[in-house]
């Protein structure tokens, strides 16, 4: 498999989802949900709450991107395809990775998914051509470690992943919004 970048099929990315922005949107909602859960009714809710609705944040996506009157759709030929593809799958197993600490250590959970997703927006800066994707994956990381090192409770840790998508997708979208100079 040979993967070439091309302008054009960063361009047709960004125009076709809107940069991204709807995603991190709905994964903000998506674990802003699991921190009320987990405060709400617990952990393991919390956790469940993550897992499912990280399912239904592509599919969620999409409707919005659509609403927003954008395809939500490339090229079949666009080699960024593959790419998306296969951080997906990666994303899949560090999932599985996470839920497999959460039933030795509960409180490695949300940490390891702050970490697998902010690792997943650094491929998305190449997908999109964009450097606030680098800015978001770091802040992810970053609070993924201090969340681990500090001890932090599952409640905030999930609320702060949803705080940092939010204010990045209110980015991105402000950004999206903006004419192409």
């Amino acid at each position: 498999m040979k993967l070439t970048l091309s302008e054009q099929q960063q361009q047709e990315m960004r125009h076709a989802y809107y940069d991204g922005a709807p995603g991190i949107l709905v994964s903000g909602l998506v674990w802003s949900s699991a921190a009320a859960v987990c405060h709400l009714l617990g952990i393991r809710q919390a956790v469940w709450t993550l897992l499912i609705g990280g399912v239904l944040i592509y599919p969620l996506s999409v409707v919005v991107t659509k609403v927003l009157r954008r395809p939500a759709k490339t090229d079949q030929g666009n080699a960024l395809n593959q790419l998306v593809m296969a951080s997906t799958v990666w994303l899949i197993l560090c999932c599985a990775m996470a839920y497999g600490l959460f039933v030795f250590m509960p409180k490695l959970f949300f940490p390891a998914m702050l970490a697998a997703i902010g690792g997943r927006y650094l491929v998305f800066a190449s997908i999109y051509a964009r450097p606030v994707y680098w800015v978001m994956g770091a802040t992810l990381i970053v609070a993924a470690n201090g969340v681990l090192f500090l001890a932090i409770p599952p409640v905030v840790a999930a609320a702060l992943g949803g705080l940092i998508e939010i204010v990045f997708a209110v980015l991105v979208f402000s950004n999206a919004a903006r004419p192409a100079s």
